[in-house]
């Protein structure tokens, strides 16, 4: 398989309980390697932004007030097939769901409140990467 990058978030609900060097181990002992990554604080309008394709959803303006409500961590994870290996990692969207052992399932408080975020295709991936981090940000 080819080495692939991949776009994270540790949302608030985790960086608000400390859980992100756990998460980020989970990560890396998946396989995965943190090749950028910043804590920041969320604007509005860069939540907005971020998650625009979910403006006409119910649950838009709920997610970026969350989003927004604490800092976060923006990460770009790298490995072989690192987009299906974060999803793998991170569990199913709505903890009840997720297996034993992912980040969800572990430290999720809630389908909304679900610890962490991660590309779901290629093109997603490359987007949100760009969208968090210039080229000169990004460490092989």
């Amino acid at each position: 398989m080819a080495i692939q990058r991949t776009f994270s978030i540790i949302k608030p609900d985790a960086t608000k309980r400390n859980l992100t060097g756990k998460i980020v181990a989970k990560f890396e002992d998946a396989g995965l390697r943190v090749v950028a990554s910043k804590r920041i604080h969320m604007t509005l309008a860069q939540a907005q932004s971020f998650y625009g394709a979910h403006s006409e959803r119910g649950f838009f303006g709920e997610l970026c007030e969350f989003m927004i409500s604490e800092p976060v961590v923006v990460q770009v994870l790298e490995g072989e097939n690192a987009i299906q290996k974060n999803r793998d990692v991170m569990g199913a969207t709505n903890p009840a769901d997720a297996a034993d052992g992912t980040i969800r399932k572990e430290f999720a408080l809630s389908i909304g409140e679900n610890s962490v975020h991660g590309s779901d295709s290629p093109e997603a991936a490359k987007e949100e990467i760009a969208f968090f981090f210039s080229g000169l940000e990004l460490v092989g």
